[in-house]
């Protein structure tokens, strides 16, 4: 017997809303991550990008546990000498909460061309308003801790 490959032209993909109110950011994220691969799918194969549309709502009400608020940096470089900069995550989750969701997602994506295809399905909505109805999405029912 032999394993069972998805061929990119067979994958079907679906519509998930997930709503990150009160759950931990990290959670959410690697949930999100999980559908975005594709591994919620029985045929799921690791080198072909069979991951579904991911909707995630009121990013702003996401909650990080402990100090990590004040303890937490988001830290990027400019590329100039002494380029370095940083934000507390208090500021980030304050301005941009989608921003600091999405930094979260594409951390646990791989770091290939499967990933960085799997993180244009991703819509972060700071809300709980967003633009893709037409799209028929469904409610994710699986557990997020």
């Amino acid at each position: 017997m032999s394993t069972f490959m998805i061929k990119p032209a067979e994958v079907e993909r679906k519509w998930y809303i997930i709503d990150a109110t009160d759950k931990p950011l990290g959670r959410v994220a690697s949930t999100a991550a999980s559908i975005l691969r594709g591994k919620n799918k029985p045929t799921f194969t690791p080198h072909v990008d069979c991951g579904d549309f991911v909707i995630i709502l009121n990013a702003d009400k996401a909650i990080l546990t402990g100090n990590k608020l004040d303890q937490k940096y988001y830290r990027y470089h400019t590329g100039y000498i002494g380029g370095l900069k940083e934000t507390s995550y208090r500021k980030l989750m304050a301005e941009k909460p989608e921003k600091a969701m999405m930094i979260a997602v594409k951390g646990m994506l791989p770091k290939n061309t499967v990933g960085a295809k799997s993180l244009t399905r991703l819509r972060v909505y700071k809300g709980d308003n967003h633009d893709h109805a037409a799209q028929k999405p469904e409610i994710y029912t699986g557990t997020i801790k």
